[in-house]
């Protein structure tokens, strides 16, 4: 084993064999216990790492939050092996040919005069592999956050011309729908409240969608601006003897205001 770490450069040749050793009998006692199931968790976690890293825009921390997240890839791939369905080859293989499938205008006589047309070819291919069935919005997964979700299937259905002409007409939707939810709050009715709530975050995502903003980066990034913001009050507050628990949300707004200030 300690060869083999002395190896450089690493290749992914090198991390299948370290998977093999940390699940060998002699291996790690927590990499053995590891199932499918239990390893769901780290993968989303790892790929959100990754969106963190790029959101930074640090080089380094991309480089590693991939690397811990290609080893999920090779760790599920080494369980499906033990299991003889599968190993990480197939999985290179299978998507490599899948590439190169819905890539025709690169590797085959198609043509495709710009990324739209690629689009729809895309989807035509996967119609054809029996990706997707009797809806265009078949195949994406429940398991994504809500606003990726919805930002997802209203993708889907404009393409097929299901969608707003002008930004100004979304954004008259999304007074109807902030006005209905106004009423359903003064109305005191909870189960109204609710759905009028979803249509005002799904028009957001409509909104966000049709300007070309992705509506999970930039909540995603807002809510790194507010830790950020808030960090700063909690610091200043501690700086000056004081507890937050203790102040006035006039003096909280306050130190929020230079938050701001330092930030903007």
């Amino acid at each position: 084993m300690q060869d083999m770490l002395s190896l450089r450069p690493m290749e992914l040749s090198e991390l299948v064999k370290i998977m093999v050793a940390l699940r060998a009998d002699d291996g790690c006692p927590w990499d053995k216990q590891q199932t499918r199931d239990s390893l769901k968790p780290f993968i989303i976690e790892e790929a959100y790492e990754v969106l963190e890293a790029i959101d930074q825009k640090d080089p380094g921390a991309i480089k590693e939050e991939l690397g811990d997240l290609l080893f999920q890839i090779v760790f599920q791939s080494r369980i499906a092996e033990e299991n003889s369905e599968f190993g990480i080859s197939d999985v290179i293989e299978t998507i490599a040919r899948k590439m190169i499938s819905r890539h025709p205008h690169v590797f085959g006589d198609a043509s495709c005069r710009n990324a739209e047309e690629v689009v729809v070819n895309w989807e035509e291919h996967k119609k054809r592999e029996g990706k997707q069935r009797s809806s265009i919005l078949e195949g994406i997964p429940k398991e994504l956050p809500a606003l990726l979700r919805a930002h997802r299937l209203q993708s889907r259905a404009s393409r097929v011309g299901f969608d707003w002409d002008r930004a100004e007409d979304v954004l008259k939707k999304l007074d109807e729908e902030v006005r209905e939810f106004k009423e359903a709050v003064k109305q005191k009715k909870k189960g109204e409240i609710e759905d009028e709530l979803g249509d005002i975050l799904f028009m957001i995502v409509n909104i966000s969608r049709f300007i070309g903003v992705n509506p999970e980066d930039a909540l995603r990034k807002t809510i790194s601006k507010f830790i950020s913001r808030f960090r700063y009050i909690e610091m200043a507050a501690a700086d000056r003897g004081r507890k937050l628990s203790d102040m006035t949300l006039a003096e909280m707004d306050a130190l929020w205001d230079e938050a701001k200030q330092r930030t903007s």
